[in-house]
């Protein structure tokens, strides 16, 4: 379906049902579809709400307004026209840096907040001719796959995974691709941060080459201290599609976890690591510096 916000349409994919929703945020380069595993993991459970940003997938691709605020705004009008009641917003990468800012606005129904592999509320900590060589990262299909083997995802993706990959990088829209390595993942939200009030989950790739666990040890968890962090070996930065199983079924616990006011109860380990059963490869939950499956 389309949706109209602030005059930029915008393609939105719904399945499933079930309270809470889940409202799924995709990363720079992606699209709704990059949630399309986990999503086939949680339909049969939970009511699945996923949008291409704007400037990305099949939504409309305005020339300017790729700022935090705009797709934040954006994410607003989709949960108000769909007429969510109570929903957790699920943000990867650059979707999770927007989910943050929505998140700090307290909106009416929120309950939850999943972050993937998220961008922190701080700035980018880049040098700009770094950042600006970002730009021209998904201008072709060689550029595409040289990133996802080089940063993105190091230890590969299935084929069908990758050429999704590559046909939304390519396909995103100049302005949306210069947006955020050169202005939008400046912004600084962390003073806003402070103000969400609902539980947070973070989970990050052991080997993440984008937004490491050190960086979200020092730039996020201190800003929300509610949050905690799940850190799932061998893994990069495209968890949603490397780890599915293991990303639904971490969105799933801590949905469940909620109670009906939205409220978890307190938690024992700020970080948990999840190590993999050595039986069936199935990652388990351990408190963190222990070394055997809970």
């Amino acid at each position: 379906m389309m949706i109209l916000s602030n005059n930029v349409e915008l393609h939105v994919e719904q399945y499933g049902a079930g309270s809470p929703a889940l409202v799924f945020l995709h990363y720079w380069g992606g699209s709704a579809r990059t949630w399309r595993h986990v999503i086939e993991a949680l339909a049969s459970q939970f009511r699945t709400v996923a949008l291409d940003q704007r400037g990305w997938g099949r939504s409309a691709a305005p020339q300017s307004g790729y700022a935090l605020t705009d797709m934040a705004d954006d994410v607003q009008v989709v949960i108000d026209k769909l007429d969510l009641e109570r929903y957790i917003l699920v943000g990867h990468s650059m979707g999770g840096k927007v989910a943050q800012l929505l998140a700090s606005r307290r909106p009416r129904g929120l309950i939850g907040l999943a972050l993937v592999a998220p961008a922190p509320p701080s700035p980018l900590h880049l040098p700009l001719e770094v950042r600006r060589s970002m730009v021209n990262a998904y201008d072709s299909r060689a550029s595409v796959v040289a990133t996802v083997e080089q940063v993105l995802a190091p230890n590969g993706l299935a084929p069908e995974d990758l050429e999704t990959v590559i046909a939304d990088s390519v396909a995103g829209a100049p302005a949306a691709k210069e947006a955020w390595p050169l202005v939008t993942s400046q912004e600084d939200i962390s003073a806003a941060v402070a103000d969400i009030d609902v539980p947070v989950m973070v989970v990050c790739g052991e080997h993440d080459r984008v937004d490491p666990s050190e960086v979200l040890r020092h730039e996020l968890l201190p800003r929300i201290p509610q949050a905690q962090l799940y850190v799932l070996p061998k893994l990069g930065h495209l968890l949603p599609l490397e780890a599915p199983d293991d990303i639904a079924n971490l969105i799933k616990a801590f949905a469940v976890s909620l109670t009906d006011e939205g409220i978890s109860s307190p938690s024992t380990h700020k970080e948990v690591v999840l190590l993999r059963c050595p039986n069936c490869e199935a990652a388990q939950q351990a408190a963190a510096n222990k070394h055997s499956c809970l």
